[in-house]
């Protein structure tokens, strides 16, 4: 990791671990690992004020570039009543979601998929400003 852990603003943790809770029950062994693995690494992670976050780091409403061997592609975390696939709009809550929160640019991370075992780079992070608490819609 870039910066030694996973970095996430104040505000943003709070709002990360009330969707967790919040969230329906996951139904395979893959989203109950990615949840499990998720709680680890934010036990671990880095909270800071908000002017304290690099603006490399995944955080909520970032544009991640992200590759995987030959494929590549671009999405969007957004808070999960925000999400469209079809724009590339793709839940923080997702399994996509989960992986990338708090890494940043240049980070590599392998992560379990249903399809099997993935290796990740974050090629590019792109800032969008961030929710609010009263925009967390479930």
């Amino acid at each position: 990791m870039k910066y030694g852990s996973l970095i996430l603003e104040k505000k943003e943790y709070v709002l990360l671990k009330r969707l967790m809770n919040l969230a329906a029950p996951h139904r395979d062994m893959v989203e109950k690992n990615a949840v499990k693995r998720l709680n680890e690494e934010l036990s671990g992670a880095l909270i800071v004020d908000e002017q304290d976050v690099p603006s490399d780091v995944v955080r909520f409403n970032s544009t991640v570039t992200i590759k995987a061997g030959e494929w590549n592609r671009t999405i969007q975390l957004v808070i999960p009543s925000e999400r469209d696939t079809k724009s590339d709009k793709i839940s923080i809550m997702s399994l996509m979601g989960m992986v990338l929160i708090g890494y940043s640019t240049g980070d590599h991370l392998k992560w379990e998929f249903p399809n099997g075992t993935k290796e990740l780079s974050i090629v590019k992070v792109k800032q969008s400003g961030t929710p609010t608490a009263s925009s967390i819609l479930i």
